[in-house]
């Protein structure tokens, strides 16, 4: 079992390695990824500071708090992109997902690490770039205090967890419908809507609001981003992450459920 436990866990190395260099590899991505990602940083941060022009504060924010939100919000979007759909899309069309599932590791372990791979050359390529470029035309996005930037890194974690595995029991619908890349796309774009990437929870009607505030998709942009600018006092804060740890927990055992569901009926059934 331990040795086993070992291998899993050099293949899965492996496959994250492999990711890295593989993205390293492709510098146009690189630049094509930035030049957009710093359009629409731009083109938000000017919209924020004329929406914000004669007044010091928004809803409880300063624009200083805004463009900060605009930035570190950018930089999520990059590194929070996820491939596990496509790979379980492509899988089941080109058939394989039956021998693919009977590997000695597990499938979506392979998948999580390939993202997690993709995800790590982002922070250097991308990430840190979008930082440098917001910080000498729009702002240097400093956190609140340095125990709010503490409290961000676990936050971001637990978000992207979310994020990824939102993604991995989205794609298990792969096994029913005709073609997902649709809704795949609705999903991505509905996320960054509602869960405050674009448009703070704080600006939406009061009662759409709560809704929200119920459902995962704040927890993976709006409470990192809340943390970060200090939105809220500390105990709302501890109170709202540990929201988002049950909202991870819940979706972790969804996604075991699933995994579990899926691969019975693909073995079943024959791919």
């Amino acid at each position: 079992m331990c040795n086993g436990l070992a291998v899993n866990w050099r293949a899965f190395f492996y496959v994250y390695k492999t990711r890295i260099q593989k993205t390293l590899a492709y510098r146009f991505d690189v630049y094509g990824n930035i030049i957009w990602q710093c359009i629409v940083m731009f083109a938000t941060a000017y919209f924020w500071k004329a929406l914000y022009t004669g007044y010091d504060t928004v809803k409880g924010v300063q624009v200083e708090d805004m463009m900060t939100y605009t930035i570190v919000s950018s930089m999520m979007s990059l590194f929070f992109i996820t491939f596990v759909e496509q790979r379980v899309i492509q899988s089941v069309e080109k058939g394989t997902v039956a021998t693919d599932m009977l590997k000695p590791i597990p499938l979506f372990g392979i998948y999580f690490f390939e993202d997690l791979g993709y995800t790590t050359s982002l922070i250097v390529q991308n990430v840190i770039p979008i930082f440098i470029i917001g910080s000498i035309f729009i702002g240097v996005p400093v956190p609140h205090s340095t125990f709010m930037l503490l409290l961000f890194i676990p936050s971001v974690i637990m978000a992207y967890m979310i994020n990824w595995l939102f993604a991995a029991c989205f794609s298990t619908w792969a096994f029913t419908a005709i073609n997902m890349n649709p809704m795949v796309q609705v999903k991505k774009h509905l996320i960054r809507l509602l869960s405050g990437c674009i448009i703070p929870m704080w600006f939406f009607p009061e009662w759409l609001s709560d809704i929200l505030n119920v459902l995962p998709f704040v927890y993976i942009y709006q409470l990192p981003l809340d943390i970060y600018i200090g939105k809220y006092e500390m105990g709302i804060l501890l109170q709202k992450m540990g929201i988002q740890a049950l909202w991870l927990l819940v979706l972790w055992c969804l996604f075991v459920y699933l995994q579990k569901r899926v691969t019975k009926h693909v073995l079943v059934q024959g791919g």
